[in-house]
């Protein structure tokens, strides 16, 4: 028997931790999952947490604090880092912020190349590139040699894709749904086209989810088979 396809938009953006975590607990449920007669297409969807940012890098550490307030971001960077050290993420706070917007095009051009597995395999080191090497992952050479080591394209077919505005549209266009749908937060991941699991969820979180979708027979409809609540994550009907 056939497989059925388990269709997972992530909306996301590289500069927030979270959304590395949930990256990491997101692979970990599919992974688990393996055995389940359902299989996964996850697609990497764009967000701009930081849309003001200027063209050039500033401190990250000292941008964001002074954004959110220094006390704010102090706790959070204390609690992602022990939420992180669960998954495998060394999370450090210093180097560089700009806009992510570029790494955006990289990675949706990785999915019109080679689909969702070669675009998973380019989120990981851009995250890491930022979250854990404190790189600028607004400089193109920074992204085109990610991309080249990912086997997406070599460095100088990403060095002219990153100089072009290819893919600049498309960014955007996706950017502007996610909010006009009424995402202002992520990762935010939208399962089946129908429901949302918004934060950085654990892997248990999810595979509860699925589970529940491995035993429907058909794709669940927000009035007829409606994903549980686990009491630790949040499963939601989106329209």
């Amino acid at each position: 028997m056939s497989k059925r396809i388990v269709k997972l938009m992530v909306i996301s953006d590289f500069a927030c931790p979270w959304c590395f975590i949930a990256h990491r607990e997101l692979q970990t449920a599919i992974a688990q999952c393996a055995n389940l007669p359902i299989t996964f297409e996850v697609e990497y969807r764009p967000f701009l947490l930081h849309p003001t940012l200027p063209a050039e890098p500033v401190g990250k550490d000292e941008y964001i604090g002074r954004k959110i307030g220094r006390e704010k971001w102090d706790a959070c960077k204390r609690a992602a880092v022990e939420r992180g050290e669960t998954v495998g993420i060394n999370f450090s706070f210093g180097g560089p912020i700009s806009l992510t917007t570029a790494a955006h095009r990289l990675v949706a051009k990785a999915y019109e190349i080679g689909g969702a597995s070669m675009q998973a395999g380019l989120v990981t080191p851009i995250f890491r590139a930022y979250c854990e090497d404190e790189l600028d992952i607004n400089d193109h050479e920074v992204l085109a040699e990610t991309a080249e080591q990912a086997g997406v394209m070599t460095k100088d077919e990403a060095l002219a894709f990153l100089n072009s505005d290819e893919c600049l549209a498309k960014v955007n266009h996706q950017v502007a749904e996610a909010r006009s749908k009424g995402v202002t937060g992520v990762p935010f991941t939208i399962i089946d086209g129908k429901w949302a699991v918004s934060g950085g969820q654990a892997a248990p979180v999810f595979v509860k989810i699925f589970n529940k979708l491995a035993e429907t027979p058909l794709p669940p409809s927000p009035t007829s088979t409606p994903v549980p609540s686990t009491g630790t994550g949040t499963a939601v009907a989106v329209a």
